[in-house]
């Protein structure tokens, strides 16, 4: 995989910021995903972005690993796996089709305005969304499977659901860094069936995991960064920040 300067700047960020999103900032996560789809391609940059996710994932356990709440990681399980098919069916269809344009950009760019919408509707009315019932935990496990599966973009779907658990701020870490390791994990032999089913569009290469080893780097000081940050900063601007940049691309990707 050949990259340009500008590929490997916004690679270098989009590492930075996943390693920062993991440890400190959940929040930031949802900028990474327009950033390199613009820079890589929808359909490629899921693939390229999930090692990175996974690395990210790793530090984020070594730190809270005693945290989790196992009962709830458990409950959305099965859930995620029903909408991780069909995200997956969704990312076969597509390969298969041959368009001059990229359709996994104006996905992603829809799927990241809806998570966006999801994430100011529960600072807006985050009680009465929270997802209480087995219907609720169902409607989130699936909405999260498809959406990692397809864009890498579950992050606000899953804070909702972790608001609704009440969790103290050490629990909420613990158990969504456990949850993304192990869906994170799990994508990667779907993401690899698929690169083999469609051979002419693959997920992951061999030249994308040296892309991922090259970031691997700044991965680790954008995750020591976020562990230092998180007390430092006041969390309402940052996240504000966060919001109206990554609205502002998936705009852009949404309207080609």
């Amino acid at each position: 995989m050949n990259l340009t300067p500008e590929q490997w700047a916004m690679g270098a960020a989009a590492g930075t910021l996943i390693g920062f999103s993991k440890t400190g900032m959940p929040g930031v996560g949802i900028l990474v995903v327009p950033m390199l789809a613009h820079a890589f391609g929808g359909r490629a940059s899921v693939g390229l972005m999930l090692p990175m996710l996974i690395f990210g994932d790793v530090f984020a356990v070594a730190w809270y690993r005693h945290h989790a709440r196992w009962d709830r990681i458990g409950r959305l399980l099965p859930w995620v796996a029903v909408g991780m098919g069909a995200g997956a069916w969704l990312l076969y269809v597509l390969g298969e089709q041959h368009a001059h344009k990229d359709q996994m950009n104006v996905i992603i760019g829809w799927l990241v305005l809806a998570m966006l919408g999801v994430h100011l509707a529960r600072l807006r009315w985050g009680e009465q969304l929270t997802p209480h019932s087995r219907v609720g935990a169902a409607a989130v496990g699936t909405g999260a499977g498809f959406t990692t599966t397809a864009s890498n973009a579950a992050g606000p779907i899953m804070a909702l659901y972790m608001q609704s658990m009440g969790f103290r701020k050490q629990e909420f870490m613990g158990t969504t860094a456990w949850y993304f390791l192990i869906v994170n994990v799990a994508k990667l032999p779907v993401f690899y069936l698929l690169s083999l089913a469609t051979p002419d569009r693959p997920l992951i290469t061999g030249a994308s995991l040296l892309v991922d080893l090259a970031m691997l780097p700044v991965i680790v000081a954008g995750a020591l960064t976020g562990k230092w940050f998180l007390p430092r900063v006041r969390q309402s601007a940052f996240d504000g920040l966060v919001l109206v940049l990554s609205g502002i691309a998936a705009l852009q990707l949404a309207l080609g």
